[in-house]
């Protein structure tokens, strides 16, 4: 069944289907890199902590900063990935069914006063095959990248509560 639907939706569809299989990667790799960079264990903070009280005094502040920036960006690696494929499979989709749709009123077209709405219904079912599928891969992928964009977030402000309380601690 799999099958006959990918042979049905023409290039688009593995155009499309190779998308799916990107944001499949991209959102497990971006599990494992939030793992490893300790994401949920508080290891972004710990380590600009401590780059903060090896820096000497009038250049903590500014190497908190850098060090919390350079773990954001860490963060954030792949994230745009996700955004463009969230963004061009229902383009891709479309794209497809427009072109399908075309096939199909060619098919009409061709066949002049002896036309079978049957053809012209299967032609749509096929060109709108494209745009199910293109819906089918951005929906998760969007929820993939919302997903991952609050877990950096969610990083950032733990970030700055760390920061702040180290600099109230400091000055006091």
């Amino acid at each position: 069944m799999l099958s006959a639907l990918v042979n049905e939706g023409g290039p688009i569809i593995w155009l499309i289907g190779t998308l799916a299989v990107f944001a499949l990667t991209l959102t497990l790799w971006k599990l494992w890199r939030f793992w490893v960079q300790g994401v949920w264990q508080g290891m972004p903070e710990a380590r600009m902590l401590q780059a903060s009280e090896a820096a000497p005094m009038s250049a903590r502040r500014e190497e908190a900063e850098r060090v919390a920036k350079l773990e954001l960006a860490q963060m954030r690696l792949g994230l745009r990935g996700l955004e463009l494929i969230v963004t061009t499979a229902p383009l891709l989709g479309l794209l497809g069914t427009v072109l399908g749709m075309i096939e199909a009123f060619q098919v009409l077209q061709d066949a002049g006063a002896r036309a079978d709405p049957s053809d012209l219904a299967g032609g749509i079912w096929e060109a709108l095959l494209t745009t199910a599928a293109g819906m089918a891969v951005a929906i998760p992928a969007g929820l993939a990248l919302g997903w991952s964009e609050s877990v950096v977030e969610g990083a950032r402000l733990r970030l700055e509560d760390a920061a702040a309380r180290f600099f109230l601690a400091e000055g006091s």
